[in-house]
């Protein structure tokens, strides 16, 4: 016999004996919010979690190598940093993935996301990128670019056809960390400048260059690494010194007060102040660039108010410097209002970087500037072997075209607002959830230990939460300073059946936790 028992995103969800399926709507949903939940998140305890959207893609049966065989080597074969970064108590063997959901060796399946870390951009395994992958390698792997080939040609025309003018030179790499490594040399050497000045937080690649730009202890080694390169403080309207309710670009705002006059942002004002300062104490009186992610990635989503890039490559470029935006997680339409993350804020930067989303996962990154500044580079000899392979060149080709076909941007827009909401509403259900940002389906979630103190919640306790999540199906990632925040990017592909079963699971975990707490 079936219990009904919530109502979700226009889908009533049954339970028969722990297996659980679907039956015809019949209720509202009653989300666990207001004044009742905010005194005790205890007494308004979430429902089952239901099944996940169904799918009708079936796997292969796997028979390759054991768990234990897998993990073994691992340990012992794989470099060190390899256990380091996996994730999980009982980590995920995943066997295979289809559009946004994996399965693991087990045949589990499982809802995706964070796309391999903001990088499977229009779907895993997706058709049409699939068949022109397969069509390229049936013609020409590899070659260089000391020959022509037609796929280079191809997709550099089509790839600046999306670009604003005079953004219509690209470099061809494989990777953001290359992307950004080859970005910092090209304004060094249009410029004659050194110096170069990011944000606290940000991530811009871990080469033995990009590691300076890169403003996470985390990811840094006890070596000579950050020479020229100077960061400033992250404009943060959630957890920085200022910050109102009207400041970012985002369907969701904080719940700071803000007594800002019309037309005014004094947060803005107060960040953009800092980075005077930075310039006027840190840096020489020319610098060669300026390097912004327009939303942090493995920062956590972190946004800015709304001006504060306008009026920061202002500054910059009275001081000589290159405006650089990296969009190696907030391009190719995850944003949802915009195709580029920098065209939300109403700029035009002089050199853009992008990689991840640009291949649905195969390894490739570009560099797009304008003539004038890439004319520069050919004082010497620059070459790279694999950068715009044929293949890679076919594949990016074809997740342009998708995401135009499949309507991928629309879909970021639609469906990342709407789980934006939903998670706003477990925001003022529970204590620990502090904030909830973000544009498209590019969101954080910032853990706290209470709102008031806005400390961030111990690692453990993100582990608990994390590990309870994956157990119940869902794959999400985690980052900022300091782990506190959970990273949603999946593939631009998801549903809001997607979305309403993601906020079930995620309510009952944070659930638990509290419980056990």
């Amino acid at each position: 016999m079936f219990k009904v028992v919530s109502y979700v995103g226009g889908c009533t969800w049954a339970f028969l004996t722990g297996r659980p399926s679907r039956a015809a709507p019949s209720s509202k949903i009653h989300w666990a919010s207001g004044a009742s939940c905010q005194k005790s998140e205890l007494r308004c305890p979430p429902t089952d979690i239901p099944e996940m959207p169904s799918c009708n893609f079936i796997p292969e049966e796997y028979k390759g190598m054991s768990k234990a065989k897998m993990i073994e080597i691992r340990k012992q074969i794989c470099n060190p940093m390899t256990m380091k970064v996996t994730y999980y108590k009982k980590p995920v063997f995943i066997h295979q993935g289809y559009m946004q959901y994996l399965w693991d060796v087990d045949g589990n399946r499982y809802l995706d996301l964070f796309a391999g870390v903001a990088t499977v951009s229009v779907g895993h395994c997706h058709p049409k990128v699939t068949l022109a992958a397969e069509k390229q390698l049936r013609k020409l792997w590899h070659t260089t670019h000391i020959y022509a080939y037609p796929t280079l040609h191809e997709y550099c025309e089509k790839l600046v056809s999306y670009l604003p003018d005079p953004l219509k030179v690209v470099f061809l790499t494989n990777s953001g960390t290359e992307a950004n490594d080859l970005a910092m040399l090209i304004a060094r050497l249009y410029t004659g400048n050194f110096d170069i000045i990011t944000l606290r937080g940000s991530y811009h690649g871990g080469g033995s260059m990009t590691i300076g730009l890169t403003s996470n202890a985390a990811y840094k080694y006890p070596v000579p690494s950050s020479l020229g390169c100077t960061n400033t403080m992250c404009p943060d309207v959630f957890r920085g010194p200022w910050g109102g309710s009207h400041c970012r670009d985002s369907p969701v705002q904080t719940t700071r007060e803000c007594s800002c006059p019309p037309g005014q942002c004094v947060a803005n004002e107060q960040y953009i102040g800092q980075l005077k300062e930075t310039l006027a104490t840190s840096v020489p009186a020319r610098i060669a660039a300026f390097f912004a992610e327009p939303i942090q990635g493995v920062g956590g989503a972190v946004q800015y108010p709304k001006n504060y890039l306008k009026e920061a490559y202002k500054l910059i470029r009275e001081r000589g410097g290159l405006c650089i935006a990296d969009e190696v997680q907030t391009g190719f339409g995850r944003t949802g209002s915009h195709f580029w993350g920098f065209q939300g804020h109403d700029v035009i930067p002089d050199i853009v970087t992008m990689a991840k989303g640009i291949g649905n996962g195969f390894p490739m990154g570009a560099v797009v500037t304008t003539s004038e500044i890439a004319a520069c580079f050919v004082k010497g000899l620059h070459f790279n072997t694999f950068g715009g392979s044929p293949v890679a060149c076919a594949v990016a080709s074809a997740v342009l075209d998708t995401i135009v076909e499949d309507g991928s941007q629309k879909n970021s827009l639609h469906v990342g607002t709407y789980l934006m909401k939903g998670l706003a509403k477990l925001r003022d259900k529970y204590e620990i959830v502090g904030d909830v940002r973000g544009k498209g389906l590019q969101i954080g979630v910032e853990m706290v230990k209470n709102k008031t103190s806005k400390d961030p919640l111990p690692a453990e306790d993100m582990a608990e939460i994390f590990e309870d999540v994956k157990d119940m199906g869902v794959l999400i990632g985690k980052g900022g300073v300091y782990g506190q925040i959970f990273r949603i990017k999946p593939p631009m592909c998801i549903t809001k059946e997607d979305a309403d079963f993601f906020l079930a699971v995620f309510d009952k975990a944070v659930y638990n936790y509290m419980e056990r707490r």
